[in-house]
């Protein structure tokens, strides 16, 4: 899957507001891609406590509900439409799928976070899309 299409999938659900007095949402979208093709996507929960989450946690959940686990590429994007740097847990998540008390989410194609999907999501942070 090339970067255009998932980043303009993640542009497709940003859309930032207040939803109450202490949540706001969709400041950050992400969109994934899995091994047989098919794009999921999520956006950032934040809230005034602990229960919000990131976008990339929402388009990996909305992945493993769909019965998938494989992720080739993934993109997040901020408000003001750039792209943003993988979660910091993604990283670990990728290093630990298949092992003993890993995550269970595979990331394709890498042993490291500077590899595979990471690795044109860090491309395009280079060039300030």
């Amino acid at each position: 899957m090339d970067f255009e299409t998932l980043y303009s999938a993640a542009l497709e659900v940003l859309n930032p507001r207040k939803v109450s007095e202490d949540v706001e949402t969709g400041g950050v979208a992400a969109a994934l891609a899995t091994d047989k093709g098919h794009i999921y996507r999520g956006v950032c929960i934040d809230t005034a406590c602990s229960l919000g989450f990131c976008a990339e946690h929402a388009a990996i959940a909305a992945m493993l509900t769909a019965g998938e686990n494989r992720v080739e590429s993934i993109v997040a994007v901020g408000w003001d439409k750039k792209v943003m740097p993988p979660l910091r847990e993604l990283p670990g998540a990728a290093d630990a799928a298949g092992q003993p008390g890993g995550s269970g989410v595979s990331f394709a194609g890498q042993s490291r976070a500077s590899k595979g999907a990471f690795a044109v999501l860090l491309g395009r942070i280079d060039q300030g899309i």
